[in-house]
């Protein structure tokens, strides 16, 4: 084979491998830990993260929901389901089922949303910074969907985390345990 030939055969598969890579897009997948609804950790495994149009979202979900899980809303103090929930159980990804957060975990924050000192497992939350309303927050969204739960803070319990997850109801469904 002559040397150009070669050279521009090579040149042209690396140039379609990269252009396969940018606009060829597989699943992709996530780690995450799955759990019972008793709260018994099952183990880590890897899923597809879910990815749907907003079409398809508004379909399962109330418009509360859509909102605060899709368009990163926040739902008004006081007024979710579980802000004062005090049942034994696991709360849930409302638009997939993962597990996010324990009873176990769950505390007292006087600011009208549940409140977490820990999520169940770090791997099935992701943290974004968030420089929405001029201030630095995290944002907490869940990993196997990204669907939008809450933020969290710094001023949790001292004696476990010293965070608190913040968290919208309408992005959690709880499952007694």
């Amino acid at each position: 084979m002559l040397r150009r030939t070669f050279l521009n055969l090579s040149f042209s598969l690396a140039a379609g491998a990269r252009f396969a890579q940018a606009f060829v897009k597989g699943p992709k997948l996530v780690k995450i830990v799955e759990f019972s609804d008793s709260g018994q950790r099952k183990g880590v495994t890897e899923v597809e993260k879910i990815q749907k149009t907003d079409a398809d979202w508004r379909k399962q979900l109330t418009p509360e929901q859509f909102v605060v899980t899709r368009k990163e809303g926040t739902e008004r103090p006081y007024t979710g389901k579980y802000w004062d929930n005090h049942e034994h159980g696991l709360y849930k990804c409302i638009c997939c089922g993962n597990a996010l957060f324990s009873s176990e975990t769950k505390f007292e924050s006087h600011t009208g949303w549940p409140s977490f000192w820990a999520p169940i497992a770090k791997e099935n939350v992701r943290e974004n910074g968030d420089m929405s309303l001029g201030m630095m927050r995290t944002e907490v969204k869940c990993a196997e969907c990204d669907g939008h739960l809450g933020h969290v803070f710094d001023d949790g319990p001292r004696e476990h985390t010293g965070l608190r997850y913040c968290m919208n109801s309408a992005s959690l469904d709880f499952v007694k345990g």
